[in-house]
């Protein structure tokens, strides 16, 4: 965009919508323009794919799009009570004790432990790329630097799911917990319509109305919102305190015996689903933007908060056990029985307290983050760049905010969202393993750099990583090929990482850096992988389906914005390079 365009821009209002404001590309001039972009598809299909974004371009150039700035207003103080508000929703409340009593037993500790391993491993890679690259996209901006344009819309398309069904599913489930401490059911507050299908036929407007108020709320400011999250935060964090001492101080050693009742299979199938508990801390990573001190107050609020959430919920799967035999824990309401059998039946609203605040902060940071996972892909033009425009008197984009409150307030509607929670795991863990491999090629290319034959061995390296973690999860769930085809998929994989160790490494982290790498990394490919195979065959079909949407989206829209972007920004580099070159001559 020129400077005439960007000062039009500028002093224009901030509540418009124009044509020039959803399309302004060359190749959505006039349908003549359209067409001869159609023509093009498939070479600018090959330059996307092999372009790659540069940290000028994602944190200056495309800043610009947004006309006004963000407000550098969080400190790490913020960041650790977003990431708690994030994380800590209802989950550990939910899923523990179903996990305890049908697949690991005590050992459900195990469980939470790995799960938390591989959660921090991620939360890890996130931070060095979030402390470097500063910038509301988070992980859609690390990927379209690293791996490329192409690979960045897939995690763009996935983001947009993530948002939409993540935030969907948590108002339905703040109905059904607020539902349940009225009256035992659920769907009391919901409106049962005969005419629609099973399952988008219980209408739910309490779940919109929460969704609205929480997006409102970050709509209006993101100190104000951060304030609010973390007064509420310390609230659940006493709760969760006062839950730990009391299940302790009632607990017996003996009901932990036998710790480990349905063997090793147990334990790490109890880890799959209940990685679900840490799952949020993403968000955390798209405000760097808006951090006061990235270099200082990143590593603090989203590692830091990630141990010490780790160390929480293993300590509450413990108390629990504990409490109880794993025998007898209630799948449904387990923490609220358990106090109950003690006596203590007030408890059971404690807990739904909690529960309800849990997620109605998780809403609130969703909101927060989904909005700038949006504004960046807007910046980019993936989407009409109108959702990238940052309000001037809050500082917040509030038209990306407005996209995910309509979206997904419709599915918390009508959806129950059975059919939708597979794909979205299958998202959230699609793109914690890509920005593992980003962490990689960050480190270890570095165009214009990397000799060929480097470049050659470190992708040797990395696809006997995956293909080793891929060969190994698929031992795993066939039940075939015993131990034997687990040492040979870990010996694989210890080669390809050691493999890739003994080559130099190009970039070293200016600020914070993951340690060990390639270790950690490669590690946190492996885990995610091993994850995503643990789901079930229709995850796959619905993410390909849901894939094949976006790539058509993309191929009729997408390409061609990013393409027209991508080449301007390229001859205004150019011709600022030559104004250098011509008033450097001159002096």
């Amino acid at each position: 965009m020129d400077a005439q365009k960007q000062e039009n821009r500028s002093s224009s209002s901030y509540w418009r919508w124009s044509k020039q404001d959803f399309f302004p590309e060359e190749s959505f001039a006039n349908f003549a323009s359209y067409r001869k972009a159609l023509s093009q598809t498939f070479p600018r299909l090959r330059d996307r794919i092999l372009d790659r974004s540069t940290q000028s371009r994602e944190l200056v150039e495309l800043r610009k799009e947004s006309v006004n700035d963000m407000k550098r207003c969080l400190s790490w103080w913020d960041l650790i009570w977003l990431c708690f508000g994030s994380v800590v929703g209802s989950g550990i409340f939910v899923i523990t004790g179903q996990e305890a009593h049908d697949r690991a037993g005590p050992a459900i500790v195990l469980s939470y432990a790995l799960s938390g391993l591989s959660a921090l491993l991620s939360a890890f890679c996130y931070t060095e790329f979030a402390v470097e690259i500063p910038v509301a996209g988070g992980s859609f901006s690390y990927l379209r630097i690293e791996l490329g344009d192409f690979i960045a819309f897939l995690a763009a398309g996935n983001i947009l799911l993530e948002a939409i069904v993540g935030a969907a599913g948590l108002g339905r489930s703040w109905t059904s917990y607020f539902a349940s401490m009225i009256k035992d059911d659920p769907d009391f507050l919901r409106f049962h319509v005969k005419g629609l299908a099973e399952g988008f036929n219980l209408l739910d407007p309490m779940a919109v109305a929460v969704l609205v108020v929480a997006n409102s709320i970050a709509m209006a400011g993101t100190k104000q919102a951060s304030c609010l999250n973390w007064i509420g935060s310390v609230i659940s964090a006493g709760v969760i305190v006062l839950i730990l001492t009391i299940g302790f101080s009632h607990g017996h050693v003996s009901n932990l015996n036998p710790f480990v009742p349905y063997r090793a299979s147990g334990v790490f199938t109890a880890a799959a689903v209940v990685y679900w508990s840490y799952t949020g801390f993403d968000m955390v990573a798209t405000m760097a933007e808006e951090t006061k001190k990235p270099s200082r107050d990143i590593p603090i609020g989203l590692a830091g908060s990630m141990t010490v959430i780790t160390v929480i919920y293993c300590l509450m799967a413990l108390a629990l056990t504990m409490m109880q035999k794993y025998t007898e824990i209630d799948c449904n309401a387990a923490y609220s029985v358990a106090f109950s059998r003690i006596g203590m039946k007030w408890a059971k609203y404690v807990v739904s307290i909690c529960a309800l605040k849990g997620m109605a902060a998780s809403l609130l940071v969703g909101a927060l983050g989904q909005a700038r996972y949006m504004t960046q892909i807007a910046r980019s033009h993936m989407i009409p760049p109108w959702f990238a425009l940052v309000h001037p008197k809050t500082g917040t984009p509030i038209y990306a905010t407005l996209l995910i409150t309509l979206l997904s307030s419709v599915v918390a509607f009508f959806s129950s969202l059975d059919v939708l929670s597979s794909v979205f795991s299958f998202s959230t863990l699609s793109i914690f393993m890509l920005v593992g491999i980003a962490l990689l090629v960050r480190r270890y290319y570095v165009k214009g750099e990397t000799p060929k034959s480097d470049l050659g061995k470190f992708l040797v390296c990395l696809f006997v990583i995956v293909a080793s973690c891929v060969g190994g999860t698929a031992v795993w769930h066939s039940n075939t090929g015993g131990w034997i085809g687990y040492v040979v998929a870990v010996i694989f994989w210890f080669l390809g990482t050691l493999g890739m160790q003994l080559l130099p490494q190009r970039r070293a982290p200016q600020l914070w850096g993951v340690p060990l790498v390639p270790y950690l990394p490669s590690l946190s490919i492996g885990m995610n992988i091993f994850l995503i195979g643990s789901l079930g065959s229709e995850a796959f079909w619905r993410f390909l389906i849901c894939t094949a949407v976006m790539i058509l989206y993309y191929l009729l829209v997408g390409l061609h914005a990013t393409y027209d972007v991508a080449h301007r920004i390229g001859q205004e580099s150019k011709v600022e390079d030559g104004k250098e070159n011509v008033d450097h001559g001159l002096s």
